[in-house]
């Protein structure tokens, strides 16, 4: 877990207890020791954070404390509601469900009246009409990080079968259909594979042997696809 993200993990557990609570649990609670506890609860105080407490005796975080970057302005909020509505409605339910914690998160160290505006946002998101998956996505999406191969029994447009091994390195969340985009083997080039064709798919330890950021920066040169901002 990256250190701000336990930070903020550790924010929102002392945020959950009205008395003083022991390091140790609190150690527990977030899944680290309890010497990175006692750095974390430090740094936390030198960001302004106002915990009172010590070791043995228990820590408990006085209302009021923000972290600077969880300020936002109207329009942020209401791309990130915006975003997260998507996401529920696009996504599959684990990844929905991650996008409704993560402003749950945010929302919880906003002030009242941002907060209100998360809570009323009058932005919507559609009815989603899609094809049934066939893939494990969040093993997809696993490969994608880890940059590992997937061996593929996949079915075209027409019917015909192939055995593939690829390299994923994308997944677009289209209106219809998600399409994993990946060099394949076979082809020897770039290829979309609909998740909705995958017939059968193997996740396998094999890395593949180029980074994935190199793969998706050829890909966009090669569909004249400008890069994210």
């Amino acid at each position: 877990m990256a250190r701000a993200e336990r930070l903020l993990t550790l924010l929102q557990t002392l945020r959950r207890y009205r008395r003083p609570v022991s390091g140790a649990a609190l150690a527990t609670e977030t899944g680290v020791s309890l010497r990175t506890l006692y750095r974390d609860i430090a740094s936390l105080q030198a960001q302004g954070a106002d915990i009172e407490g010590e070791a043995g005796v228990g820590y408990v975080l006085k209302p009021g404390f923000m972290l600077p970057p969880m300020m936002f302005s109207q329009e942020e909020i209401e791309a990130l509601v915006l975003g997260s509505r998507w996401v529920a409605r696009a996504a599959e339910p684990r990844l929905a469900g991650a996008g409704a914690d993560a402003l749950a998160k945010i929302a919880a160290v906003l002030p009242d009246d941002m907060r209100e505006t998360i809570e009323s946002a009058a932005l919507l998101v559609g009815p989603r009409v899609s094809s049934e998956d066939k893939a494990d996505l969040p093993a997809i999406r696993k490969a994608i990080r880890t940059e590992r191969i997937l061996e593929l029994t996949y079915g075209d447009e027409r019917g015909a079968v192939s055995v593939r091994r690829v390299w994923p390195f994308a997944l677009t969340y289209l209106e219809q259909v998600r399409v994993m985009v990946a060099w394949c083997e076979l082809r020897q080039d770039f290829r979309h594979f609909r998740t909705d064709r995958i017939i059968e798919m193997a996740p396998s330890e094999v890395r593949y042997p180029r980074r994935r950021d190199v793969l998706l920066k050829e890909w966009r040169d090669q569909q004249g696809i400008p890069s994210e901002p």
